[in-house]
């Protein structure tokens, strides 16, 4: 699936679990667990908890997701 197909939601790391995967709440209240997308990981962008990223979301699982970008604070 193509990135232009997800749909994306505005979250907050609230934890590691390992692998490159993150649990994410999300701005709803629904937690998910998301990965890092392709240039995040070529670029060595560091993603710690409390972090506000942007995620994209499959149509077909609501559950997981894959981390498009990372905010500045």
């Amino acid at each position: 699936m193509a990135r232009d197909d997800l749909s994306s939601c505005d979250g907050l790391v609230v934890d590691q679990v390992g692998g490159g995967i993150y649990r994410i709440e999300l701005d709803n209240g629904m937690k998910i667990m998301a990965k890092l997308c392709g240039k995040m990981k070529r670029f060595r962008i560091r993603i710690v908890i409390g972090d506000k990223v942007t995620v994209g979301l499959s149509p077909y699982d609501m559950t997981h997701g894959l981390v498009l970008h990372r905010y500045r604070t």
